[in-house]
């Protein structure tokens, strides 16, 4: 891929009610990338948010009421029209400086940058620990180091994104997906060191309802790409647990009962799921390589 220069840069920046923050923010970006094409989506905001997106931006898109933050990331991804895609906060916690550094890295070749939040610019503690908590069981299930499964601070093409888009939820987990759809897929990920700032005004995450969504999503990518990560483990507990009930019945009652039968049943249907998935999730990547290598061979 030839070497990135501005104007093939789209940054997409979502924004909700954050006048003081993009007030910052989009100057700066213009400032720091100038011949990128800004694309601010106004997510129903209730404040200034449009008019200081109409002043910057060179593209705005206005939601008539709150959609998400996915679905904002996704009409900002449809409507851009340049090669490359810089997805960041309207907020002020992402550094426009730093977009350079996420550049480099698809420079050498990588499939998608990511701006990794060092643990202490995590707003709080519930927070850090939810986020270590996300990027242990994201590596387990992709086989891969994932640093910063939540970050919403980064760059990938836009041909590769968009494969994935009618993936990605209208809530605050469409980098969780990304993510792992991307990584299932064969592309290697970036995680560049960031300090993210203090954000102006208010987070709309909430903690715990947000946090339940970011794991339904996980597992529902998981089985989607790597579904024996799920489905062996749960195989092989109610293996443990059908032979441990066998040889207690058959100790004290010296019997083979038909509730220890039902577990080793339960145990290779639950493997056998997964086979079948694991076999119907290789078909669908063979699918994606193709396209992709279509696509490659047309640059």
């Amino acid at each position: 891929m030839k070497k990135i220069t501005d104007n093939m840069i789209s940054i997409i920046i979502p924004a909700k009610n954050e006048e003081t923050g993009l007030s910052r923010v989009l100057p700066a970006v213009r400032n720091t990338i100038g011949d990128a094409e800004i694309v601010v989506v106004n997510d129903g905001s209730s404040d200034n948010t449009g008019e200081i997106a109409e002043k910057y931006a060179d593209i705005v898109i206005r939601h008539p009421h709150p959609m998400g933050n996915g679905a904002a990331i996704k009409a900002g991804a449809r409507m851009a029209t340049r090669e490359i895609l810089i997805f960041m906060d309207g907020d002020g916690q992402h550094d426009p400086e730093d977009i350079r550094k996420l550049i480099e890295k698809l420079d050498e070749g990588y499939g998608m940058a990511v701006g990794a939040r060092h643990s202490s610019t995590h707003a709080s503690f519930p927070r850090r620990m939810a986020n270590l908590l996300y990027n242990r069981l994201a590596s387990y299930l992709t086989d891969r180091s994932i640093k910063d499964l939540t970050s919403g601070f980064r760059a990938v093409p836009a041909d590769d994104f968009k494969e994935f888009l009618y993936l990605l939820p209208n809530g605050f987990s469409y980098p969780s997906t990304i993510t792992m759809a991307l990584s299932r897929s064969g592309k290697a990920i970036a995680y560049v060191p960031i300090y993210a700032g203090k954000r102006s005004g208010k987070s709309h995450i909430n903690l715990i309802r947000d946090g339940i969504r970011f794991f339904i999503i996980i597992f529902k990518i998981s089985v989607l790409y790597s579904p024996l990560k799920l489905f062996a483990p749960a195989s092989l507990f109610c293996f443990i647990l059908g032979n441990s009930y066998y040889l207690y019945t058959y100790a004290t009652d010296g019997r083979f009962t038909n509730m220890g039968l039902l577990l080793f049943v339960v145990a290779m249907l639950v493997f056998m799921i997964g086979l079948i998935s694991e076999q119907i999730t290789t078909l669908l990547y063979v699918t994606s390589s193709s396209h992709q290598a279509q696509r490659d061979s047309r640059r």
